[in-house]
């Protein structure tokens, strides 16, 4: 398995004082939007800013807050999420959400390692991974 964190997802307060944040001070610009998210390509990884609300929801994690955040590992078939979910819980993770398609699309479930934190197992058709395991944001 690629060693390879694919997104790193900011619950934030206010989508639209975070966009100018990244947009406008870092003179980022987003490569998608939703009411409820906004994700930037960088250097081999997508940066997400989600609404901390919807991003609680999405993990399954009642009462996140911002500040929150969750990472990503994608991988290359929408059959490969849920046993890597399956084998990171045998591995000492607490299943947050099983495999599942959300309405903006791909494949996903959330594992918390054995400190909490929120991993999001991905499968996203429309961000390609090459050999070395950038995703990178394709339409």
């Amino acid at each position: 398995m690629q060693q390879q964190i694919s997104v790193i997802t900011l619950g934030v307060a206010d989508l639209a004082r975070s966009k100018r944040f990244y947009g406008e001070g870092f003179s980022w610009k987003p490569v998608f939007e939703t009411p409820d998210i906004v994700f930037y390509q960088m250097n081999g990884l997508m940066l997400g800013t989600w609404r901390a609300e919807a991003l609680a929801e999405d993990t399954g994690r009642v009462g996140l807050k911002p500040g929150a955040f969750s990472l990503a590992h994608n991988v290359a078939t929408q059959a490969d999420v849920q046993p890597l979910l399956d084998r990171l819980v045998n591995f000492g993770g607490k299943m947050l959400r099983a495999a599942d398609a959300p309405p903006y699309g791909g494949f996903r479930g959330y594992v918390a390692d054995p400190d909490d934190h929120a991993w999001e197992i991905a499968f996203n058709p429309a961000w390609p991974i090459d050999a070395e395991g950038r995703v990178t944001f394709g339409t």
